[in-house]
């Protein structure tokens, strides 16, 4: 990014181009009058996607209106798609400086990073050597409403302010994006905290149903409820050679060590977390494996057991 040059930013979302959290997003990103603002976003909900990419058919893109950006467009892939396309000048006349994934429904901490596609869509331009974070905010059913979603886009401004910053001053590093989580009661959060990705994750099921579009317990959002999981999964009209099953969560598995992203963000915290491409294994389980490793070939011989 060029001195005194206004910086370029492209927004994406798994949520779909006209969910609230995108558009609280923009809007107030186009408030600042500070950036020149791109959008590519699924057509549609993703939700839950992860990193998956269209490879084997063409994706359609339409152009649609979004005040104060320069282009907009509604995209038929998923969230990496996204970004792959909005970043790569066939969409867009120019490279931008910072891809901002959000503002998801939902928070994005511990092992469901590994499901989301918010968190996809940053991970897109780190893979691409473009500085990148991913937004989400805890919604709970019955708590948060959207207008939430402008309080969560505001917290956030600093943040992405501080990081082009350092992109104009070249002094941004490479090795990581940044996934933040925005705590559900927003308006009295606790400040930032740097955390850590921790292991927290729903404990999910399945349930027998009758139809394709028969309620589902779990959203496809993956967001938090206060409502309790009915235990009676009722009866099924389709055939025993024909029947459908829909997720359900059946609790959840918190984190417990002080640093981790889900435990901070529960207490009240912005919580910011540096994530990279890689997921390195513990240290002991090299000393595991290379032990194990050394034993393989004695297994040759009960390989067809």
């Amino acid at each position: 990014m060029e001195e005194g040059k206004r910086g370029t930013i492209l927004i994406t979302n798994d949520d779909g181009i006209d969910a609230p959290g995108l558009r609280a997003l923009v809007d107030s990103l186009v408030n600042t009058n500070l950036f020149n603002l791109f959008v590519c976003a699924p057509d549609s909900e993703k939700s839950a996607v992860s990193h998956s990419i269209t490879w084997l058919h063409p994706i359609a893109a339409k152009q649609v209106h979004i005040h104060g950006t320069v282009a907009s467009f509604a995209v038929s892939g998923t969230p990496a798609d996204c970004t792959s396309l909005g970043i790569s000048k066939a969409l867009f006349p120019t490279t931008p400086d910072l891809v901002v994934s959000g503002i998801n429904r939902g928070s994005n901490c511990g092992y469901h990073i590994v499901y989301s596609g918010t968190v996809a869509g940053a991970r897109e331009a780190f893979f691409n050597d473009i500085p990148s974070i991913s937004i989400s905010y805890d919604w709970v059913e019955g708590k948060s409403n959207p207008h939430d979603f402008a309080l969560a886009a505001q917290v956030c401004i600093p943040i992405i302010n501080a990081v082009l910053v350092e992109i104009k001053n070249q002094s941004y590093p490479g090795r990581w994006f940044l996934n933040v989580d925005v705590p559900n009661n927003v308006a009295n959060h606790k400040g930032y905290k740097l955390t850590r990705q921790g292991k927290s994750i729903f404990k999910m099921g399945w349930r027998q149903v009758a139809s394709d579009t028969e309620e589902r317990i779990m959203s496809s959002d993956m967001t938090n409820t206060d409502t309790p999981t009915p235990t009676n999964s009722g009866t099924s009209s389709t055939s025993p050679e024909h029947r459908l099953f829909a997720r359900e969560v059946r609790g959840s598995l918190p984190d417990y060590d002080d640093d981790t992203d889900h435990k901070s963000l529960k207490a009240g915290y912005i919580t910011v977390t540096a994530l990279a491409g890689l997921t390195h294994a513990d240290v002991d389980s090299q000393t595991y494996f290379e032990g194990w490793l050394q034993s393989v070939p004695k297994h040759l011989s009960s390989a067809a057991l």
